[in-house]
């Protein structure tokens, strides 16, 4: 009996190891459709995040080919598309913005990792200055608490630059729509708010700012993935995590959460395949103008 349980417990354990390389090494497409009577005409986006430097395959190709057959308007960055280490290469994630700058408009927010180092040289030497000098030579439209109106589609895009005390393990608190209104300004009602905040543990605090759709990632899926219950742990370290990859709702606000397309600290995934999500926005009557 013993022999036989020792037996069933290596062959399960062979299992999610193979499991857990085979969703460690790939990434999936999803793609969501929101109507809205804000917007005034079909658009369709390719959010990245948490790409933390990954490859897949020589210059990303497999990454780039995805992206070009889903024919995206512009690309939406939540952040984390590089890892903050210090003197860590940046190339991976450099190389990928380049590309896509060639094609699309990129919108570009900060994650926790782009953070640490614009705002602690004294740990990360010039990484801070040499990853915005590549994003500004590339043309991308950095949103560090500012925002974009594209008036065609009457969609405004607003990027959140969240301090370190919202990404602690311990003591958070959610900011408050004061501080919010002091970092991104007061949500103007006419447009299509697109809200691009990495960490989705405050979708309470977006929505009630005004943010008609909050865009994150940070969570990366909560590493494992169990039936019913979901994400297992965030990056965070929170158990079973409320907000960890896909679509929600609180009224009429939505939030998308991207499963992330790599991962750093614990480099693995279970039952939870990296994801390129696609966005198609289209008018409340769904015509594709």
């Amino acid at each position: 009996m013993i022999v036989k349980l020792g037996a069933v417990a290596g062959f399960l354990c062979l299992c999610m190891l193979a499991v857990a390389v085979c969703d460690s090494t790939r990434f999936i497409g999803v793609t969501y459709r929101v109507k809205n009577p804000k917007i005034k005409k079909r658009v369709k986006f390719v959010l990245l995040a948490d790409l933390h430097n990954r490859k897949y395959g020589p210059h990303n190709e497999k990454l780039l080919a995805a992206i070009e057959a889903e024919r995206p308007d512009f690309i939406l960055s939540a952040g984390d598309l590089m890892t903050s280490v210090p003197e860590q290469s940046m190339e991976p994630a450099e190389e990928l913005v380049r590309s896509l700058a060639k094609r699309y408009p990129i919108y570009y927010a900060n994650g926790n990792h782009e953070y640490r180092i614009y705002h602690d040289p004294e740990k990360f030497g010039p990484m801070g200055e040499e990853y915005r000098g590549v994003l500004k030579a590339c043309g991308v439209r950095l949103l560090e608490n500012e925002s974009v109106l594209l008036p065609a589609e009457g969609i405004r895009i607003y990027g959140l630059d969240l301090p370190m005390r919202f990404y602690r393990k311990l003591g958070r608190r959610s900011p408050g729509k004061e501080e919010l209104d002091g970092m991104l300004g007061t949500a103007d009602g006419g447009e299509y708010r697109i809200l691009l905040a990495h960490n989705p543990a405050w979708f309470e605090a977006y929505a009630a700012w005004g943010a008609d759709l909050t865009l994150s990632g940070h969570v990366h899926g909560g590493i494992m993935r169990l039936p019913w219950l979901g994400g297992v742990l965030s990056t965070s370290l929170t158990l079973f995590p409320k907000y960890d990859g896909g679509e929600f709702e609180l009224g009429e606000k939505r939030m998308i959460v991207s499963r992330g397309l790599g991962s750093h600290t614990i480099p693995i995934r279970i039952f939870n395949p990296a994801e390129l999500v696609a966005v198609e926005l289209l008018p409340e009557d769904g015509q594709r103008t």
